[in-house]
């Protein structure tokens, strides 16, 4: 009788995009996938270079785990005479969900430009665009249809007359953004941002023909801060507010550092213990550790919603690994950039 009852999450997805309302995944480290949050917010890290890569597995409590694997690569350039700053780099994240293994894939090249607003102080004004194509597949032979089930039992030798052409679907999209992102005495950072994505309101091509408007734009509003608590204490705050199609979502939250070993030359070893919520959704205690050039998170959604009931409170496991260093090359960051350290 379950089975009778059970609706592919093929068709659920499809309906989603038919009624417009498809939605962006969003990461509970979000901090550690600043191009996923705003393409304005590439190149705002102490280095030359910055890698993030991020693994989420939810709700494998409740039905077929969801899991996104997301990695970013950000190369900032300095050019002209003075402070001025280019960021090239890529987004790329792969998603894959439910029994008939529908799988998104993206790789969205990026560039930015940090126009230096001030000779005295890390104070710049940034603009980027990050855009590309997207693409995904499903397993058809996944597939449960309602005209295959007889006498309430599945068979898959039963013929369905609902033929399957196609196993995916594509678009280009295109994201946008601005930051302003300044120091307060010399070792307090802080930015403020604003951004689009899906600036072109792309058409899917899918299994059921082109279907317009199936990704409404998104507008996101982005903060963050790093600021010292005592002698050996950090304090890193973020916040994201997203509106796309009627829907609002709300994450924020806050890190405090603890120097483990300090260095002459180099950063220090730093513990991070922290909380961020996922407002209406699921409050999210963080662990990170920061070491070298490394920084090694782990997170888990403590599942606050309606769906408690369902997944006993439980939500999803998130690791992310970010690596960001100076390059010993002639047009490296290292004497031309003074420090913006998130």
């Amino acid at each position: 009788m379950k089975k009778n009852l059970r609706i592919p999450f093929f068709i659920l997805f499809m309906l989603c995009i038919k009624m417009g309302s498809s939605q962006d995944f969003v990461f509970s480290q979000f901090f550690e996938q600043p191009l996923l949050r705003n393409p304005a917010l590439a190149g705002l890290f102490t280095g030359d270079i910055r890698v993030s890569m991020s693994y989420r597995d939810q709700w494998s409590s409740i039905t077929v785990p969801y899991r996104t694997t997301s990695l970013s690569i950000e190369h900032k350039i300095p050019i002209g005479s003075k402070h001025d700053l280019i960021t090239i780099g890529s987004q790329m994240s792969v998603d894959a969900a439910g029994d008939i293994r529908l799988k998104r894939t993206q790789v969205l090249p990026l560039l930015s430009f940090h126009k230096s607003l001030s000779e005295d102080n890390d104070t710049y004004l940034t603009a980027a665009f990050m855009g590309g194509p997207v693409s995904s597949q499903f397993d058809a032979t996944q597939l449960k249809l309602g005209d295959q089930f007889r006498n309430g039992s599945y068979d898959p030798s039963n013929p369905s007359m609902q033929p399957i052409t196609q196993s995916g679907y594509s678009y280009w999209d295109l994201n946008a953004g601005l930051s302003f992102s300044s120091t307060i005495h010399k070792n307090t950072n802080y930015y403020i941002a604003v951004g689009m994505t899906h600036v072109t309101n792309p058409t899917i091509h899918s299994v059921t023909g082109n279907v317009d408007d199936a990704l409404k734009p998104r507008i996101s509003f982005n903060a963050g801060i790093n600021a010292p608590s005592g002698e050996k204490g950090h304090i890193m705050a973020f916040t994201d507010y997203f509106s796309q199609n009627g829907n609002r979502q709300l994450l924020s939250g806050l890190l405090y550092g603890i120097n483990l070993i300090e260095y002459d030359n180099g950063d220090p070893d730093i513990l991070y213990i922290g909380s961020f919520m996922r407002w209406g959704d699921a409050l999210i205690p963080v662990v990170k550790l920061g070491f070298n050039h490394f920084s090694v998170g782990v997170s888990y959604d403590i599942n606050i919603s309606k769906l408690k009931v369902v997944s006993n409170w439980r939500g999803g496991l998130e690791l992310s690994l970010v690596y960001h260093d100076f390059l010993k090359i002639r047009n490296s960051t290292l004497d031309k950039l003074r420090c913006t350290r998130f």
